[in-house]
């Protein structure tokens, strides 16, 4: 990852983590991740919300899908990707640019709450199971393991 900048952020999702699913199958999910730093105010002696950070991140294929499925709006979260800059032109012929994460890695915070992981395999397809699940009772019946019919 030479010459990109990479962020690590924590705050809390705005809204429900949006999935959809491309044309070409990639799962993609989005969703805002908004941190507001405490300061401390000398003159009164108390600390008070500083200003607001609102991040747009995007999360590609599995981690896209494990994202939806884990995570809510309100959760806290830490998050870990590559910062990316859009450029584009609005009908009137307006400049715009807007800060983007492509997300490469996000996780529940620890801090205030708990979280339980279930570890994903791969499948024989694109997907993933979890790991007390066999990918195919079939494939993993030996002779020392026979198949049992449930």
């Amino acid at each position: 990852m030479s010459n990109e900048t990479v962020l690590t952020m924590v705050g809390n999702l705005t809204g429900e983590p949006d999935l959809r699913f491309l044309p070409n199958g990639a799962a993609c999910c989005k969703f805002t991740v908004a941190s507001t730093p405490r300061v401390y105010d000398k003159a009164s002696g108390e600390y008070r919300d500083g200003e607001s950070l609102f991040m747009n991140c995007t999360a590609w294929r599995e981690l896209a899908e494990h994202a939806a499925e884990s995570l809510a709006k309100g959760m806290r979260v830490v998050v870990v990707g590559r910062l990316r800059l859009s450029k584009w032109e609005t009908d009137d012929g307006e400049k715009r640019s807007m800060y983007q994460l492509d997300v490469e890695e996000v996780a529940p915070s620890l801090r205030f709450a708990t979280a339980k992981v279930a570890k994903m395999s791969r499948s024989k397809g694109d997907g993933f199971l979890p790991t007390n699940v066999p990918d195919d009772a079939w494939d993993t019946a030996t002779s020392t393991r026979p198949l049992v019919a449930a």
